[in-house]
């Protein structure tokens, strides 16, 4: 399966973790080249987050990718003391995957947030940590 993995840079090495069990499991994981730039501290990706998203145009370079893939998994792991957080560009990046009809899996549970009704709403497969629950 083609999965475009998702999930705020605070949890850059847990997606290239991911990336890694995923191909280990026969699918086809893609992570943005920028995310394993930030990880290994590249001055030109790390320094420059913000700048790099209007550069790039990332944005549009994810709806393209979850638009040529079977589906999403965000990485959601604990941030700001919220289990499970999803921001700003993952639940955008959920809301494309819903539209376009791709499956949605998050790693962990759903976050208690105010956007949590919208989550629910888009029917995502909680994985539970459980990268074989993938179909």
């Amino acid at each position: 399966m083609k999965i475009v993995l998702c999930g705020s840079m605070a949890f850059a090495k847990k997606m290239i973790q991911t990336k890694n069990e995923l191909i280990a499991l026969n699918h086809e994981p893609n992570l943005n080249e920028l995310i394993e730039g930030y990880v290994k501290k590249d001055p030109g990706v790390s320094e420059a987050i913000i700048e790099n998203k209007i550069k790039y145009d990332i944005i549009k370079v994810y709806f393209e990718e979850i638009k040529n893939s079977d589906a999403i998994i965000v990485i959601n792991e604990e941030k700001k003391g919220v289990k499970g957080y999803i921001g700003g560009n993952a639940f955008l990046e959920m809301g494309f995957a819903y539209v376009l009809d791709k499956k949605i899996f998050l790693l962990n549970d759903i976050p208690d947030l105010p956007i949590k009704d919208e989550i629910i709403a888009m029917k995502p497969v909680v994985l539970n940590g459980d990268l074989s629950l993938i179909k």
